[in-house]
């Protein structure tokens, strides 16, 4: 009995002293935003040494068929470490008023399964602190579909106009490249 009590001390001392390893990290993507349509949140520390792609969408805009390709390369590179994040946003007058009526163009319409957040600004004053950054980095964007391709060291930012197709040569190389 002596013997196991003292096992049990010695284990919650160890479980006590312990520092938790929590996703931190101390770069631009130390941020939480709240899911497409959803109460969950993401901190983008959970991406820590993953490539991003990061495009800023619109469910009403002559691009939105490339979600179709933005899930094609989700699939192709996940496993590979690419994390895609898509950003709702009307900042261009493109966008569903009811975050519902995104989710539904997203989820249903074009089957996304890849990280979609609420919707926000991406240019401007008002621009969410991912974009805020990715715009003083190179510029904001000029309209949807813009694809913003972050290192995994969160150094190096290369930008993708909405003219740039998801599986161009241009784009995909770009991204194995960061992989």
């Amino acid at each position: 009995m002596c013997k196991y009590l003292l096992s049990l001390m010695i284990l919650c001392y160890a479980l006590l002293t312990t520092p938790v390893q929590a996703n931190t990290c101390d770069d631009f993507t130390n941020v939480t935003m709240r899911k497409l349509h959803s109460d969950e949140s993401v901190n983008f520390c959970e991406f820590k040494d993953k490539p991003l792609l990061i495009v800023n969408t619109a469910s009403n805009c002559g691009f939105t068929g490339q979600f179709e390709e933005l899930e094609a390369l989700h699939n192709k590179y996940k496993d590979k470490g690419l994390v895609v994040i898509g950003f709702p946003s009307d900042d261009f007058f493109q966008e569903e008023n009811d975050e519902a009526d995104t989710a539904e163009v997203c989820y249903v319409n074009y089957g996304v399964t890849f990280t979609m957040l609420s919707t926000s600004a991406v240019r401007g004053d008002d621009a969410n602190p991912i974009f805020k950054h990715l715009n003083a980095e190179t510029s904001s964007p000029k309209w949807n579909f813009y694809k913003y391709l972050v290192s995994a060291d969160r150094k190096t930012v290369q930008r993708f106009n909405s003219r740039t197709k998801p599986l161009s040569a241009n784009l995909t190389q770009a991204i194995e490249n960061s992989l």
